[in-house]
């Protein structure tokens, strides 16, 4: 079995280790959140801090089934804990202990606890448990690997394979770490993700929002990855559907919806109005977590490629730290992403090829009517006449950008 390093998000939990503030991982299952906490106890160890202060609950384990109450998960850390030390507390998937924010808020007030939690969903962390904890955390989002990422992961004799051979690897086998540890080739990689959605499907959308009709939940899902990059609405979906013979309302379609991006497993992305740096709320568009687990559960075109470097493009920006957002025109029109960082927004198009003098001209024409001087990137598969800078406009290929090769 190999680990992958994930250094982005081991260099996080090390610029927090030791602050008096409880650390959350949430992410999509099977994303690693589990391994990262597994090299981050390496790290400890090897600098200085001792087996004995390591505690460690992964409660999908049913070795911890009893400790499902917050009351008893408290009493049996508190016995664990070493009076004069620091103790660096783990509770994975912590969402499995009915009002665990109890345990942990008691825990984060003990002056010798370091305290690290993780779930696999948005909703663990909100409402009624966002306000209790408010002002005591702070979040890592975790997402699967990225193409550099799944690059430096590659078995030895693939390292050799040419980046594009690499990217369609990456497109077809999936982003989820699990491929890489095992090497796994594509009919066993189809397997592993059809069971990833058939446990979030279940798990984290069915079980909670107590869906009766399965089969239209699955629709409603189907339809949001066939529609990636692609704006959408809940009246939209439920009016489609509709005419599919599939009865279905508008409320219990955005009640689906929410469970979905719950999961993790999709994302909702709004759109911002550069001129009047106001966020919309409607015609939102949505890309999926890993494009492989889309490819396989909806038959893809041709036409789909420029909305499935959309995809990777969007997943790669959240992971640089961006709040990334669909970029609206006044005059209807749109750029592909905003991507809003501390000080800066940067502005990106996505195409599969601008070879062609007329999809260049659309690619370009958003950008020359955005006023301010932030940057604005172009980004497609081409080699040839990969690079470009039109009029301060810089053209790159997105294959080098994903790899870091050609920084902002």
């Amino acid at each position: 079995m190999r680990i992958i390093d994930r250094d982005a998000y081991l260099n996080w939990l090390i610029r927090h280790k030791g602050k008096q503030i409880i650390k959350v991982v949430s992410g999509v299952r099977r994303c690693g959140k589990s391994t990262l906490f597994s090299i981050y106890q390496d790290y400890l160890l090897q600098n200085g801090v001792d087996a004995s202060q390591i505690i460690m609950l992964n409660f999908e384990d049913i070795e911890y089934e009893e400790l499902s109450n917050y009351r008893l998960l408290y009493d049996y850390i508190k016995s664990l804990l070493l009076p004069d030390r620091m103790n660096y507390i783990f509770l994975d998937e912590i969402q499995h202990v009915e009002q665990f924010e109890k345990a942990v808020d008691s825990l984060f007030l003990k002056e010798n606890c370091d305290v690290y939690i993780t779930g696999s969903n948005a909703y663990f962390m909100s409402g009624e448990l966002a306000t209790q904890l408010s002002g005591r955390y702070v979040e890592l989002k975790m997402l699967p690997l990225s193409f550099a990422e799944f690059c430096s992961g590659l078995v030895e004799e693939k390292q050799a394979l040419s980046k594009n051979e690499k990217f369609n690897m990456y497109l077809e086998l999936s982003s989820f770490p699990y491929i890489l540890r095992y090497n796994y080739g594509p009919k066993e990689s189809k397997e592993y993700l059809r069971d990833i959605y058939n446990t979030v499907l279940l798990k984290d959308v069915v079980t909670r929002l107590r869906v009766s009709d399965v089969n239209m939940l699955e629709n409603v899902a189907k339809f949001l990855l066939h529609n990636i990059g692609n704006r959408v609405s809940p009246t939209k979906i439920a009016t489609t559907l509709k005419s599919q013979g599939k009865s279905i309302d508008q409320k219990t379609v955005d009640r689906y919806i929410r469970g979905l991006t719950d999961s993790l497993v999709i994302n909702e992305v709004r759109r911002y109005n550069i001129k009047g740096k106001q966020f919309l709320t409607q015609q939102n568009k949505y890309y999926v977590a890993d494009v492989a687990l889309r490819n396989v559960l909806v038959r893809g075109k041709d036409s789909d490629t420029g909305h499935i470097l959309e995809n990777i493009v969007y997943l790669e920006l959240l992971r640089r730290g961006y709040d990334v957002y669909v970029g609206q025109l006044d005059d209807g029109g749109e750029v592909d992403f905003a991507a809003i960082g501390a000080d800066n927004v940067i502005y990106y198009q996505v195409a599969a090829t601008t070879l062609d003098e007329s999809t260049l001209k659309r690619e370009l024409d958003p950008f020359k009517k955005i006023a301010d001087n932030y940057p604005k990137y172009l980004l497609t598969l081409d080699e040839v006449f990969g690079t470009a800078n039109y009029d301060g406009i810089k053209k790159l290929n997105v294959l080098d950008w994903l790899l870091g090769k050609d920084k902002e």
